[in-house]
C-alpha cells in the first residue's frame, strides 16, 4: 500500500453475476473486509488501483457485477483509483468500441496515459500552461473520478452526491460556483450512476452514429471468424465446409445424417443466416467467438443475398478440391450442385427475421432444409414454415443443469425451453430432439429426459457424445467429459426402456451417435427413417401453392433405411460403398540416437 506500484485488476463476471472460480475466494474476502469494522476505511490507504471488468450486457441483471463490486470494495477500504473503471462488453451490438478487445484497448490507452503523471507525483497530465512550473489541479469532476475522489457506481446515493459536490469545488474556493454545483447535484438525485452525473455536467450526448443499428460483425470478429475458416456473407451470415463433406468427396464415408436420414454429405451446405446466439454453451465448438443476443437489433441483409452468396462461396470451396489426390471426380461434380442445407453452422438461425423467406428460397431451388434451434424462441418455432427436418437441442433435462450447460441469456430460459418443446410438438413435419451427453454433467437425468420427450413427442431423438474442441477459456470441458461410444449406447438403451413408443433405429459409431425413432416409422418390422427428398419438394410446393391449406406430415415423405445403417449392423453406420480411412500412428524415436 505504501509503494508507488499500481495494482490492476482484470476481473470477469460469470454465471449469475458471480466471479469465476479462480477469483471466488479473493472476492469473498474483499467483500467481507469492506464491511468489517475491524478493517476500517483506511485499511488500504495509500494503495493505488485500476479495475477493468469483463462481462456481457445481454445479462442485464448481472452485467459486470464483479468488476463494479471489486471497484467499490477497494474504494471502501481506502484505496485510491488512478483511472475510472473500464467495462468490456462481449455483446458487439452494445459494446462502446465494437468488441470486448476494443473496449480493453481504449481503457488500456487511458491507463497508460495516466502513468507519466503519476510517476511524477501529479494527479493529472500537465497542460503545459502552468506559470511557476508546477501543476495545480482544478479538480474537475471527470478528473476527480480518475483520482479516486468519487465513489464507484452502486455506492450510497448520499455519499455520491456529497463527494461529487466536493470534487466539483474550484481550486480558488469560489463560493458562487460551489453553490451552483451543490444545488444542481442535490436537485438531480435520480442520476445515480457516475457516468450519468458526469455526462450531465459536461453536456455529453449520444451521437447519431451510436443510435443507429450496428452491423453484427465487427472488424475484430470478422478477423477471428475468417481465421477459423468461415466465408462471411454480408453483416451477419456465414458458410463453412463441413469435414464430412470433405470426407465424402474422397469416398471416406458420410456424417451421421447420411446414415440416419440419407443426406448426401458431399452435397450438403452448412450455413447460417445469423451468427448470433442466445446461449453460451460450455461445449460450444466455436469457443464463443460468435456474437450473442436475445433479439435482433442489427442491420439486416436480404434473404436473396444470403442464399446467393452462401451457394457461391460453398461452390468455390468445393472447386478447390479439383485435382486433390483421393477426391472422386464424380462426387466433386455432384458436390457443386447443393441438395441439402444444414442451418446449424453456429448461432441461432431462427433469430433471423426473414428466416421464412430464406426457407422458401431454399425449397424453390430444390434444396432440403435441416434447421437447428436452441429452444429459446417458442413463438418463432410456431411461426416457422414447413422444413424438411426441425431440430431442437435438448442439452439438459432440469432447470439447474440447463443453466449450467447452456448458460442462456434469457432470465425465463426454462419457461422458454418448455414452451419451445410444446411448439415443436405442434409441428406436422419431421421433428428431432438432439441430446448432447457430457459425462459428469447431464448423463444421470434419465427420468427427466423421458418427461421432456413426452412433452414434445418428437419423431426422432439423436443422442450424441459431446465433441471435445480443445482447451478454451470459454469452457472448462476436458477429454474426461467425452463419453465412450459404449457409454452412449448404454445411456440410449436405458432411455429406450422408459419410452415405450420409441426404439433404437440407427447408429453411427464414428460420430459417437445413436438414433431413437418413433415406432410409427417402423413398417412391417423395418425402419423407415430416411427421407424421400423429391417427394418432400413436391409436398412443400403444393403447400405453398395452396396458401398453406394443403398440409402434409412426416409420414408422407419417409423412405426405407438401408440395412448397413441399422443399429446392431456389422458396419456400425458406415456405408460399405465407401472406404474406411484411418490415420497411421507415427511412433516417435525417444532413444536419443
Amino acid at each position: 500500500c505504501t509503494s508507488k506500484r499500481i495494482c490492476v485488476f482484470l476481473v470477469a463476471t460469470y454465471t449469475d453475476g458471480k466471479p469465476p472460480e479462480s477469483a471466488d475466494w479473493f472476492c469473498k474476502w474483499l467483500e467481507e473486509a469492506s464491511t468489517d469494522f475491524r478493517y476500517g476505511n483506511t485499511y488500504l490507504k495509500g494503495m493505488r488501483y485500476a479495475v477493468f471488468g469483463l462481462g456481457n450486457s445481454v445479462y442485464a441483471g448481472h452485467y459486470n457485477t464483479v468488476g463494479k463490486s471489486v471497484d467499490k470494495w477497494l474504494w471502501m477500504l481506502g484505496a485510491a483509483r488512478v483511472t475510472s473503471r473500464g467495462e468490456g462488453d462481449c455483446d458487439v451490438a452494445a459494446s462502446r468500441h465494437g468488441s470486448l478487445q476494443a473496449d480493453f484497448q481504449a481503457w488500456r490507452t487511458r491507463l497508460v496515459g495516466r502513468l507519466p503523471a503519476l510517476a511524477q507525483g501529479r494527479r493529472r497530465p500537465c497542460s503545459g500552461k502552468c506559470k511557476k512550473g508546477s501543476c495545480k489541479s482544478t479538480n474537475r469532476p471527470e478528473e476527480a473520478a480518475e483520482d479516486g475522489a468519487l465513489p464507484p457506481e452502486g455506492h450510497s446515493s448520499e455519499a455520491s452526491c456529497f463527494l461529487l459536490w466536493r470534487a466539483a469545488i474550484p481550486a480558488d474556493g469560489g463560493v458562487g460556483r460551489r453553490q451552483d454545483r451543490l444545488c444542481f447535484v442535490l436537485q438531480k438525485p435520480e442520476e445515480a450512476s457516475l457516468g450519468g452525473r458526469l455526462a450531465k455536467l459536461n453536456g455529453v450526448r449520444k451521437t447519431e452514429e451510436e443510435e443507429e443499428e450496428r452491423e453484427m460483425l465487427t472488424p475484430a470478429l470478422r478477423e477471428v471468424l475468417t481465421k477459423q475458416g468461415y466465408k462471411l456473407i454480408g453483416s451477419h451470415s456465414g458458410v463453412k465446409l463441413c469435414r464430412w463433406t470433405k470426407s465424402m468427396l474422397r469416398g471416406r464415408g458420410g456424417c451421421y445424417k447420411h446414415t440416419f436420414y440419407g443426406i448426401e454429405s458431399h452435397r450438403c451446405m452448412e450455413t447460417t443466416p445469423s451468427l448470433a446466439c442466445a446461449n453460451k454453451c460450455v461445449f460450444c465448438w466455436r469457443h464463443h467467438t460468435n456474437p450473442v443476443g436475445t433479439e435482433w437489433r442489427w442491420k439486416m441483409d436480404p434473404a436473396e443475398k444470403i442464399l446467393k452468396e452462401s451457394v457461391e462461396n460453398h461452390q468455390n470451396t468445393i472447386r478447390q478440391f479439383r485435382g486433390v489426390p483421393g477426391v472422386w471426380p464424380a462426387r466433386l461434380e455432384e458436390g457443386l450442385a447443393v441438395k441439402h442445407c444444414a442451418l446449424s453452422l453456429v448461432g441461432e438461425p431462427i433469430m433471423y427475421p426473414e428466416i421464412n423467406a430464406f426457407l422458401r428460397l431454399l425449397h424453390q431451388r430444390q434444396i432440403s432444409s435441416f434447421l437447428v434451434t436452441n429452444a429459446q424462441f417458442p413463438d418463432e418455432i410456431r411461426n416457422l414454415l414447413p422444413v424438411t427436418q426441425l431440430y431442437v437441442s435438448v442439452d439438459a433435462s432440469t432447470r439447474d443443469s440447463l443453466k449450467k450447460i447452456d448458460r442462456p441469456l434469457f432470465k425465463d430460459f426454462w419457461e422458454r425451453f418448455l414452451d419451445s418443446l410444446q411448439a415443436l410438438g405442434e409441428k406436422k413435419q419431421r421433428t428431432v430432439y438432439r441430446l448432447t451427453l457430457v459425462k459428469a454433467w447431464n448423463v444421470d437425468e434419465m427420468m427427466a429426459y423421458a418427461e421432456l420427450i413426452a412433452l414434445g413427442q418428437p419423431d426422432f431423438i439423436e443422442v450424441k457424445g459431446v465433441t471435445y474442441c480443445g482447451e478454451s477459456s470459454a469452457s472448462s470441458l476436458t477429454m474426461a467429459n467425452v463419453p465412450w461410444h459404449e457409454e452412449v449406447i448404454h445411456f440410449v438403451q436405458q432411455l429406450a426402456r422408459l419410452l415405450p413408443d420409441y426404439g433404437i433405429a440407427c447408429e453411427h459409431e464414428h460420430s459417437n451417435c445413436l438414433l431413437l425413432a418413433h415406432h410409427k416409422f417402423k413398417v412391417e418390422g423395418e425402419w423407415w427413417t430416411w427421407i424421400d427428398y423429391r417427394r418432400f419438394q413436391e409436398l412443400v410446393q403444393q403447400y405453398e401453392e395452396s396458401g398453406g391449406t394443403r398440409t402434409f406430415s412426416s409420414l408422407d415423405y419417409m423412405a426405407k433405411t438401408p440395412s448397413w445403417a441399422m443399429f446392431g449392423a456389422q458396419e456400425r453406420g458406415f456405408n460399405p460403398s465407401d472406404k474406411r480411412f484411418q490415420k497411421k500412428k507415427t511412433t516417435k524415436d525417444l532413444s536419443g540416437c
